[in-house]
């Protein structure tokens, strides 16, 4: 993007925040319908782009809207959006210079920038990391984890946690491990195999002195996740543990929940961190009560079932949460800067099922893919040109700037109805009462009708387009 397109986009964004902040606090619906509506779209050429919004206007006659918002039915309350700090990401932030980063970061996290709230870390190397690394490497085992250090952090990961936490203060990060060290596991390696029960504790320990160690370094993460998905070796191909569900169920109520309270820690616990085929398994490990009494909630990725298993757990086990926590492009995909429309719509239906945050995967990575020690080409949420720092941003990108530039930590998701082929919308009450609509088109262009209460508006939505409505 040149600087002059770059401006463009932060001056937008920058109008777009003084409006949120001067908008009236409103005391309910009727308040909200006569404050007007602010709209942006990103459709074509457009990208997060204001537009001259509908108004409201009475309702007369029979009504056939086809999205109706009902803020009288509230769901779960939202964390909010953001990316992988993943060992990759931040060797690429690294390489900007200090200008490009200050610029990127106040982009993706500031306040006149998308506002990205939740942020991943990586316990150790994943697959996307300029080498193989854990926190007590060596051949022999290390029970009282006399090796520990996150040194390998220190260079580069932790600053640009730290720097990314001074743009956004309440920058929520969790962490997850995608292996163990490779002596805690069967066949001695941190790429597949899995984990063995006699090491369980010294593992819980292992995730003590790293939380520990972070806090001592600036960085205090708020929740883990037990195992970067929990079913696969990854055929041996990357950093990778199979964890049973009899192990993951030992390992927390015996070893990791316990350990977190000898040590005084608050940090959340999330377990499973995987697809949403394996709802089943979720069900059995929140059903044993020492599991229970310890988890705050469970990890979803989106690679395999649909988001509706989601709502199955949330309806056997309401007090616990669901959160959204791996997804992004392919960096070969033709339309890898366009598909908008599939990221948002899949955004819609995860937050129609209880999930409380949606994080996208790679926050940055090069135009190869890379730094990458696995088998799999991913894309990062931007790309950052390894000559010449030049930044691209992906569709997913701007499906999530619909979301985190209008939603606020604490809305809650709203009923929405209606059904139109090739469309979705979700609705929100942010905790300022102000009301947000985000609708996506992936079909031709249509016009349509939106109800709250006894007011309507007419808009025309544009062939593969989003449109935020808030007011």
């Amino acid at each position: 993007m040149s600087e002059t397109t770059r401006r463009d986009f932060l001056r937008i964004i920058s109008a777009a925040a003084t409006a949120a902040l001067i908008a009236p606090r409103s005391s309910g619906a009727a308040t909200a319908l006569e404050s007007g509506i602010r709209g942006w779209v990103t459709s074509g050429d457009r990208r997060f782009a204001p537009i001259e919004a509908p108004q409201w206007r009475a309702a007369s006659g029979n009504l056939s809207s086809v999205i109706q918002v009902d803020p009288t039915h509230r769901y779960q309350e939202i964390l909010g959006f953001g990316g992988a700090f993943t060992d990759a990401s931040c060797y690429l932030f690294n390489k900007l210079t200090g200008a490009e980063r200050v610029a990127l970061f106040s982009e993706l996290f500031g306040p006149e920038g998308l506002r990205l709230s939740v942020g991943r870390t990586c316990i150790g190397s994943s697959d996307y990391s300029t080498k193989l690394y854990s926190f007590d490497d060596g051949d022999e085992p290390d029970l009282d984890l006399h090796r520990f250090s996150i040194e390998h952090d220190r260079e580069y990961i932790l600053p640009m946690l730290r720097m990314a936490r001074n743009a956004n203060p309440d920058l929520f990060l969790f962490s997850s491990a995608w292996s163990p060290p490779a002596w805690m596991k069967s066949g001695k390696s941190m790429l597949g195999g899995s984990m063995q029960k006699k090491y369980f504790p010294a593992y819980s320990d292992y995730l003590v002195k790293f939380l520990q160690g972070y806090a001592a370094a600036g960085v205090k993460i708020d929740a883990v996740t037990v195992q970067n998905e929990v079913d696969t070796d990854q055929d041996g191909k990357m950093p990778a543990a199979l964890w049973g569900q009899e192990y993951e169920i030992g390992f927390v109520a015996t070893h990791l929940g316990p350990a977190f309270e000898r040590a005084h820690l608050d940090t959340k616990i999330w377990i499973l961190d995987h697809n949403y085929d394996l709802w089943g398994r979720a069900l059995d490990e929140l059903g044993n009560p020492n599991v229970y009494k310890y988890v705050d909630g469970v990890a979803w990725h989106g690679y395999n079932g649909t988001p509706d298993a989601m709502t199955r757990v949330h309806e056997a086990f309401p007090e616990k949460h669901g959160y959204w926590t791996e997804g992004g492009p392919e960096i070969d995909s033709p339309d890898y800067t366009t598909d908008w429309c599939r990221w948002c719509g899949d955004f819609a239906k995860i937050l129609r099922n209880w999930a409380r945050c949606i994080v996208g995967w790679n926050l940055a990575l090069d135009e190869k893919g890379t730094p990458n020690i696995g088998p799999y080409k991913c894309g990062g949420m931007v790309t950052i040109d390894s000559g010449t720092h030049k930044i691209t941003r992906s569709g997913q990108y701007w499906a999530l700037a619909h979301y985190s530039r209008a939603i606020q930590r604490g809305a809650r998701v709203v009923a929405s109805h209606g059904t139109l082929d090739r469309m979705d919308h979700v609705a929100f009450e942010n905790p300022d009462g102000s009301h947000v609509l985000i609708v996506t088109n992936a079909g031709e262009k249509r016009d349509v009708q939106c109800e709250m209460g006894d007011r309507v508006f007419d808009m025309t939505l544009e062939h593969d387009s989003i449109a935020t409505l808030v007011w």
